[in-house]
């Protein structure tokens, strides 16, 4: 298999592995004020993600930039805790379409790119320990990329279609959906820190 697809592959899996839930929860987190008519809101939002993780994951592959790999395993699901409470005090602005205006939203584009700045950096972790010595480490960077992209949009459809069913077939409360996920989010976030090793450290 050629080597791109390979790596494609790679970074497809690493997002959707379950074992490895932390960046499924914050893409669910990002999304979970939203409805399956707001799709484009959401593209954007992601987008923003992905500009944030693009940037340090490429910049640490080629090791450019360094950091504490402990720390970021900590910030992550700080990042995913703290998108979740956002969730809980989201109220979107009404137009006569019953979409929210996306110039009242930029505080969420920038906050989902910030934090795709750090889960870059966890995301290169990974990538590096593949790479090994790899000498022409570009492409496997992009084919990496643009699988984790994949797996990313893969689970925003997931939530996306799992919201239409809750609101428009079962008919439940936007609110309540978004309370409910955003919560559970949250509980998880926050055993995911609680449980960190590095925590425990900076805390002794």
């Amino acid at each position: 298999m050629d080597d791109f697809l390979i790596y494609l592959r790679l970074g497809f899996d690493h997002i959707t592995d379950p074992s490895g839930y932390d960046h499924i929860l914050f893409v669910i987190a990002l999304c979970a004020v939203y409805t399956l008519q707001q799709w484009r809101q959401v593209l954007i939002l992601v987008t923003a993600f992905t500009i944030g993780h693009s940037i340090t994951l490429a910049l640490a592959t080629l090791q450019l930039i360094t950091y504490k790999t402990d720390l970021i395993e900590l910030l992550i699901p700080i990042t995913i805790l703290i998108t979740a409470i956002t969730n809980f005090f989201f109220q979107e602005p009404k137009t006569r379409s019953n979409t929210a205006k996306p110039s009242h939203q930029s505080w969420r584009y920038g906050l989902a790119m910030a934090f795709g700045l750090i889960h870059g950096m966890g995301f290169s972790n990974y990538l590096r320990s593949l790479l090994g010595r790899e000498a022409n480490i570009i492409k496997p960077l992009l084919a990496f990329n643009i699988g984790l992209e994949v797996g990313q949009l893969i689970i925003v459809s997931i939530v996306l279609a799992l919201a239409y069913l809750i609101l428009n077939v079962i008919q439940s409360s936007r609110l309540r959906w978004t309370l409910i996920i955003s919560g559970i989010v949250a509980g998880m976030a926050l055993s995911l820190i609680i449980n960190n090793e590095y925590l425990g450290e900076l805390m002794q």
